[in-house]
């Protein structure tokens, strides 16, 4: 079969595909299937680009936690590179630009990128975002390549594109925008079914005046989701004001609420808007308010069913039209059993509840959600790069996390203050199992010698330590020899070394 056959071969499925209606992630998979058909690589990506920053929305060869991270193109010059050129670019073997992929390409995870290309994709003539090759040994990719990544950059705008008008996407900053000058610390993210189902609850909801009831427990991001309801609803260029009524003292609470006049009480010097005069045609988020008092729940509910306020020491009525969105950690039915809460207060505040799943419901997100603070720590310390070993990504997906994404978060920049202490600078910091610092039990040993105590395990966790197990007896039997263990295993020798790799099994 001649180059231009060959390429043509690999082309025609991808033209096949811009007149069927097929989801976004099947798509990208199917387009970088195709790249790495035309060019011989151990890892590509497709990235768009929002802002100042480009986020992955599919990768082949690399770690899954690459589809949680946001690289800030200011920090990553080949990527600068890469999008400041209308051409397609190939970096020289002893580029001294520091690629953003080294240590994430899952065939040798100790290895750096020796080669690197990549091209932009441009979109109703504007930047889009980047197709990006990567191979670990130097000289892999020559002027040939170049020019076939040249032929298949034009079909896979064409292919972004039809992506764009068929499923009517837009860029998670603009769904989940705030109003000028309240841009997210963080955003959400995710892949798994219970966080899509949250995503669409958000939908739902966004664009009425509901109010809204978030429930969760402690650090599953409740308050992320307050933004991007309020992002998402015609409020959006109005405030959100947030009020954390678990740190309010109960003699304050008005007053921080609803305001007051100048010699109102001791200390109100001046006139002051409360909270519901700041977010007058905005949203205001009461957070943890399960902790108001009976009667902060009584002079809420007034204003809530009247739209009229009055400032503290005043007579004078204040219209107010504010969007509620409250969270809670505790259950406000059981509240309300227990006599801490007014059942008209809870059937107000609750008229659309959803809830946040924990972060051990939401499977593999774990990982994504880890990428996106690996890249912050890595930016925050001035690192080349910060990745998770092998053995690091299977203990983050075995462990419970009861304090959930922000217990991740503070685990990922303990553990990458640690790594940099052991490892220096000199190189990409690689966080390992020890770093982390989580006692995951049952021991390995476990799964194999007692597999009812595999239980005590989240399902992905006990099963991966199962089939690390069933890998590294095949190996040992057959003496090291991988075609011997694939055979002995029923599976093939390039998915078994996959798997052994993504298992951290040397």
């Amino acid at each position: 079969m001649t180059t231009s056959t060959h390429i043509l071969a690999s082309l025609l499925p991808l033209v096949d595909d811009l007149s069927r209606d097929l989801p976004e992630a099947e798509r990208y998979r199917r387009l970088l299937e195709a790249l790495r058909g035309l060019v011989a690589c151990d890892a590509s990506a497709l990235l768009r680009l929002e802002g100042d920053e480009l986020v992955p929305l599919a990768v082949d060869g690399l770690s899954p936690d690459t589809l949680g991270r946001r690289f800030r193109v200011a920090d990553h010059p080949r990527f600068a590179t890469l999008l400041a050129s209308d051409e397609p670019t190939l970096f020289p073997a002893d580029s001294p630009l520091p690629d953003p992929y080294d240590g994430l390409v899952t065939a040798e995870p100790h290895l750096d990128v020796h080669d690197c290309m990549g091209c932009p994709l441009h979109v109703d003539g504007k930047p889009w975002g980047l197709v990006t090759l990567d191979a670990l040994e130097a000289g892999r990719f020559d002027t040939a390549d170049l020019s076939i990544l040249r032929a298949f950059a034009s079909l896979a705008a064409a292919t972004v594109a039809a992506s764009e008008r068929m499923h009517g996407l837009q860029r998670d900053a603009e769904s989940f925008r705030l109003a000028a000058g309240q841009a997210p610390v963080r955003r959400l993210t995710g892949r798994s079914s219970a966080f899509r189902r949250l995503v669409d609850d958000i939908a739902t909801v966004a664009h009425s005046d509901l109010t809204v009831l978030i429930r969760g427990e402690t650090g599953t991001g409740k308050e992320l989701v307050a933004q991007a309801i309020h992002a998402a609803s015609s409020r959006a260029n109005r405030p959100l004001i947030a009020v954390n009524c678990a740190a309010l003292p109960e003699h304050l609470l008005e007053s921080e609420l609803f305001g007051h006049v100048r010699g109102a009480f001791s200390g109100a010097m001046t006139d002051r808007r409360g909270k519901f005069e700041l977010a007058d045609h905005g949203t205001l988020f009461l957070d943890e308010v399960a902790d108001l008092s009976l009667a902060a729940q009584a002079a809420l509910l007034r204003v809530m069913q009247s739209g009229q306020l009055q400032r503290v020491g005043s007579d004078r009525e204040h219209r107010v039209d504010v969007r509620i969105i409250a969270a809670s950690n505790r259950d406000l039915a059981d509240e309300v059993r227990a006599g801490r809460c007014r059942a008209d207060f809870y059937h107000r505040i609750s008229a659309y509840p959803l809830t946040v799943p924990a972060l051990r419901e939401r499977d593999t997100d774990v990982l994504l959600l880890a990428g996106g603070f690996l890249e912050e720590n890595r930016a925050r310390l001035g690192l080349t790069g910060l990745r998770l070993s092998p053995e690091g990504q299977i203990a983050i997906q075995a462990w419970s996390w009861p304090g959930n994404v922000r217990e991740l978060e503070h685990t990922i920049g303990r553990a990458a203050l640690k790594a940099l202490a052991r490892m220096g600078r000199d190189k990409a910091v690689t966080i390992d199992t020890a770093d982390l610092d989580l006692s995951i039990a049952p021991a390995e040993p476990a799964i194999a010698e007692a597999p009812r105590e595999a239980n005590a395990l989240p399902l992905r966790a006990a099963l991966a330590l199962y089939e690390r197990r069933r890998i590294e007896d095949a190996l040992q039997r057959g003496e090291g020899n991988w075609a011997a263990a694939a055979r002995e295993l029923g599976i093939d020798r390039a998915n078994l070394r996959r798997s052994a790799t993504r298992l951290g099994i040397g």
